[in-house]
């Protein structure tokens, strides 16, 4: 159809062409700015779980016709596997997301398969950045809660403060995978014509 306006756009980065002339598409400024938010997010989130440890002095009753003695005990982050990889995946998505940062100002939206590549990754980092935030939020859960099916107790009781900086940590580490995500969800919005 003749009269109507030819609309081609494509993903974020890459020329645009209205009306026949090229318009030439910069890297956004809400992707660098989600960049920015889920470098820092997800640095604060690494920082924090691994500064995480308590010590307390905690009652031993070895049997009920003895006293109990006291014995000092420490919670680390390193001693549940499930907060180790909690703590790899952030680091893995921090350093990922200064990396394509780097990218993105350098490359400024020049190569569409460059950008194609950064928006896989950053799918990736998302499901990484979940499923490290699942795998802690499930161990927080034992710990605040415990488990009486397998009588595993809980020790949020105890090692309050261990406790309440490992939610911290998890709360920021979803923050900054729902910055990835909306780094995902932005470039497949533009795909589609505006009307």
């Amino acid at each position: 159809m003749e009269g109507e306006k030819r609309m081609s756009y494509e993903v974020e980065g890459v020329e645009r062409k209205e009306m026949g002339k090229a318009v030439g598409v910069g890297v956004s400024a809400c992707d660098m700015v989600m960049r920015v938010l889920a470098f820092m997010l997800t640095l604060v989130a690494a920082i924090v779980i691994s500064a995480d440890k308590q010590t307390k002095v905690v009652p031993i009753q070895l049997s009920d016709s003895l006293p109990p003695f006291y014995l000092p005990l420490t919670a680390k982050w390193h001693q549940m596997s499930a907060v180790l990889y909690f703590l790899v995946t952030n680091a893995i998505a921090c350093t990922y997301a200064a990396l394509s940062l780097v990218l993105a100002l350098v490359n400024r939206g020049k190569s569409k398969g460059l950008w194609t590549v950064i928006t896989v990754l950053d799918a990736f980092m998302v499901a990484l950045l979940f499923s490290g935030n699942g795998a802690a939020a499930a161990v927080g859960v034992l710990g605040y809660k415990g488990n009486s099916h397998v009588n595993w107790k809980r020790v949020c009781n105890v090692f309050e403060k261990f406790c309440d900086q490992m939610a911290a940590s998890i709360g920021v580490s979803l923050i900054g995978s729902l910055a990835f995500l909306l780094l995902v969800i932005i470039p497949v919005l533009r795909l589609h014509p505006r009307t």
